[in-house]
């Protein structure tokens, strides 16, 4: 007996239940208050009817403003407008229109075989939208992207569309990106100054007292889009799955944003369009573009040359042949050149492990630099970086607050998201090493330190840092 007691007072409602039950008994003693209110007032009890009446709209009230939010939030906002997402088309409009005009016909004439024609209309209007959220009902979209994507160069996207029903087929789907939201003004509560007169100056008001302001914040402006176009499939069996490859084209370097796709239908008389948007987050950082420039096919052999200077040694790469001297080993003469020429001479090699290459970028502060001739700098430092990771050269790379170590991949996308930010430049604290260095920087010449300058190949963003013959290879040294 006890125990069947204990389990009847833990008993507990569930929450959206016990509101309700609250809310059903908050309206039942409402519409008490405001009926006995009436029969308050046909009596002449003026006190009674205004006290019942206040009493009804109190609780009515009470109710909207506790228990029906509650309710509202419960309700998947998504679904409900998944459902009736429907757009009419041009045709939807002229059919319309017909169905107006013969059903004013049949209002003024009484014909019933017009009000049979009418009737016949709307049915078919209405069996449109319901056979295209069938035709819907159940895809799945699958977006798949290219893992590296380079300024200027197309790239294959793959856009797949699944049918999982076992008898259902697909007609007429086209798939886009979703259209964007209007921008909105957020609002926003800052600390402030209450201050009396507001028109004099700070030194001269007489009352300053702390106070808040609520400030109009224009929302963050969307990252581009990845996609652009439509994707058409005209029929995918049951259980199975339709792909297409979309091209892709990015203009410029940077990071692109796809957040939602749309899947759209016009089956099966177009008169309607239902649209079912998918949240499908994809982002892509697009790299510099990397093709052979003129600036970069003239700067390349000047750092190629300047680079294997440096490194030349003993070790496997052929780097010139020389005459002897009394340090060379005699394992390393050239019998056949030196058969012909008469003077013994031998072959000098750079060494493999010593093909070490640093590329460092001096990020400029924000107006340092024009920005067409930043975007060259990002240009010229992406395809110098690109053309010696393919030369089996060791790389290593350096910029302001770049931790992507060796990987070409992380330095391309440091590169591809980078812009001009003031702080410390990073030749102040360049660690020395045995690197052979490229520098893209903006700084003069006489403000770079020595032991970087003299074992590096400098190259300016600043426009007046070049000579004023464009044509001479001198134009980048330093």
């Amino acid at each position: 007996m006890r125990s069947r007691l204990a389990a009847l007072l833990d008993w507990r409602l569930p929450e959206v239940w016990l509101r309700f039950l609250m809310a059903l008994v908050g309206l039942g003693l409402a519409f008490a208050a405001a009926l006995f209110s009436t029969i308050s007032r046909q009596s002449g009890n003026v006190i009674a009817t205004a006290a019942l009446a206040t009493v009804a709209l109190l609780l009515a009230g009470l109710v909207g403003l506790t228990t029906v939010p509650y309710l509202a939030r419960r309700i998947a906002v998504e679904h409900v407008r998944d459902s009736f997402d429907y757009e009419i088309t041009g045709a939807g409009l002229g059919y319309l229109a017909l169905a107006l005009m013969l059903g004013l016909a049949a209002l003024n004439t009484g014909n019933n075989l017009l009000w049979i024609v009418v009737s016949a209309m709307l049915a078919g209007l209405l069996w449109s939208g319901v056979a295209a959220a069938l035709d819907m009902a159940g895809l799945e979209l699958d977006v798949r992207l290219p893992e590296y994507a380079f300024a200027g160069r197309p790239l294959l996207a793959r856009v797949a569309l699944h049918n999982p029903r076992k008898l259902l087929p697909a007609f007429s789907l086209s798939v886009a990106p979703a259209r964007p939201g209007k921008m909105r003004k957020t609002w926003r509560l800052e600390r402030g100054t209450f201050a009396f007169p507001s028109d004099l100056p700070p030194e001269r008001q007489w009352l300053r007292l702390p106070d808040f302001v609520v400030r109009r914040i224009p929302a963050a402006r969307e990252l581009p889009a990845i996609f652009e176009g439509t994707v058409y499939f005209p029929y995918i069996p049951a259980t199975q799955l339709q792909a297409a490859q979309v091209e892709l084209r990015f203009a410029r370097r940077g990071l692109y944003s796809q957040r939602s796709f749309a899947v759209s239908t016009r089956f099966p008389f177009g008169l309607l369009r239902k649209t079912r948007r998918t949240r499908l987050q994809k982002d892509l950082v697009v790299f510099p573009p990397v093709d052979a420039t003129d600036d970069l096919l003239e700067v390349l052999p000047l750092i190629s040359g300047e680079f294997e200077s440096y490194v030349r040694g003993r070790g496997y790469d052929l780097y010139r042949i020389r005459e002897y001297t009394q340090e060379d080993s005699a394992r390393h003469l050239d019998w056949k050149a030196t058969a012909k020429s008469g003077v013994p001479l031998v072959r000098e090699f750079t060494r493999e492990d010593e093909r070490k290459l640093r590329i460092v970028f001096d990020n400029p502060a924000p107006g340092a630099v024009a920005g067409e001739h930043y975007e060259r700098a990002i240009t010229m430092a992406a395809s110098v970086a690109w053309h010696f990771a393919g030369q089996q050269t060791q790389l290593s790379f350096a910029a302001p607050g770049y931790g992507g170590g060796s990987d070409v991949y992380q330095f391309l996308s440091w590169l591809a998201l980078s812009q001009p930010s003031a702080g410390v430049s990073v030749l102040d604290s360049l660690p020395l090493s045995a690197e052979y260095n490229v520098i893209f920087t903006a700084r003069p010449r006489g403000s770079i330190p020595t032991p970087i300058w003299t074992r590096s190949y400098l190259l300016f963003m600043s426009e007046p840092e070049r000579p004023a013959h464009p044509q001479t290879a001198e134009k980048y040294r330093s």
